[in-house]
């Protein structure tokens, strides 16, 4: 009953309220009920990215963004049904009202399926890891061990990444590499059968997509692209979809980040007159996790041999008008194990 109350949510919340609640439960789907429980629909991280993506506000009613007529089960629902339902609609949740639309109880996916990587779609595409730099934000520590290296519980960090993309069955990698790389090498040296890994050698620092021209001849197919100090727990096969249907020559992961000014903003007039003092104001932003999905004709407008970020790629596409788009995921999707206090946080969420 716990679990349900977390999951439970008032008609009166803001889709950013919505958004913090999936976030502190570690749910995708929440139910909208009025004080007696009455269901009156549902809400999905889905709904509140395609909300995002229309450029409506964080702000607005929840009741705008969520699915008024959503697929419930009745008190004495079978099992077989159930189990049939999620796996046509690819449903994670599913509401037990009574006849009077009374939440009595939720079926999550994991109450009828082992794990969650049955309804995960197999992509078999190509994954480039950058994993080059020096990890200055970890010194000292990566001054001995490269930060793909660093430890999460039992495996470092690299692993961690990787494993979530062969989840979805991708199993081609390409490394790029430059700091401390015969460690990392002698890392997988273990794992040939369980990864496809091809290495990419920089012999000087190219940027995060100056080594990416190294592949222009190995890739020819749409390929992700990763930082090695990030982790998204999204549906990577959804991000797939989305930049095909919007024909994207890059499509960006990105992260919302609330930011709280924890002092009173002052709003000033022409000669120092008070105009407006802001109590602790919040603002919100979409913030570039550090991975992405490349059309594999991207490889060729990489220049050679010079450092090149992808940042510079991103702008000199805009500016040709070329199409590079957004996949909004909530902000604890967004694992970064890049700096120490991000680190610590991936810890616990790992329970480390």
């Amino acid at each position: 009953m716990e679990r349900i109350k977390k999951a439970l949510i008032k008609p009166g919340s803001t889709v950013k309220q919505a958004l913090k609640q999936m976030d502190a439960m570690g749910e995708k789907t929440l139910m909208v009920v009025d004080d007696v429980n009455k269901l009156l629909g549902t809400a999905t991280d889905g709904d509140i990215r395609r909300w995002i993506l229309k450029g409506k506000s964080l702000s607005d009613s929840l009741l705008d963004v969520m699915n008024s007529n959503p697929i419930t089960l009745p008190e004495d629902f079978a099992i077989e049904e159930a189990k049939k339902i999620m796996l046509q609609k690819k449903i994670e949740c599913l509401p037990i009202v009574d006849k009077n639309k009374k939440i009595i109880s939720c079926l999550w996916w994991i109450d009828l399926f082992e794990s969650k990587a049955k309804i995960v779609r197999s992509l078999k595409l190509p994954v480039v890891i950058m994993a080059g730099g020096e990890g200055a934000r970890l010194h000292p520590f990566t001054k001995i061990l490269p930060k793909p290296l660093m430890p999460i519980g039992d495996k470092p960090i690299i692993e961690i990444i990787m494993n979530r993309f062969l989840d979805y069955g991708c199993k081609d990698f390409y490394l790029s590499l430059n700091y401390k790389s015969s460690l990392i090498k002698a890392y997988f040296s273990d794992f040939a059968q369980k990864y496809k890994i091809t290495y990419v050698l920089e012999n000087k620092p190219l940027g995060t997509a100056g080594s990416l021209n190294l592949l222009r001849n190995k890739i020819r197919k749409t390929f992700f692209v990763s930082n090695c100090d990030i982790l998204i727990e999204a549906d990577y096969a959804d991000i797939l979809k989305f930049h095909r249907q919007r024909k994207n020559k890059i499509t960006l992961v990105s992260s919302m980040k609330n930011f709280t000014i924890p002092y009173g903003v002052c709003e000033i007039q022409n000669g120092g007159v008070l105009e407006n003092i802001q109590e602790k104001p919040e603002y919100d932003f979409l913030v570039n996790t550090g991975m992405y999905v490349l059309a594999p004709g991207v490889l060729a407008d990489i220049p050679k041999n010079r450092v090149y970020n992808i940042t510079d790629l991103i702008n000199d596409y805009l500016k040709k008008g070329e199409k590079v788009g957004v996949y909004p995921v909530s902000e604890k999707s967004w694992l970064d194990m890049g700096q120490f206090e991000a680190l610590q946080e991936t810890l616990k969420k790992f329970e480390v």
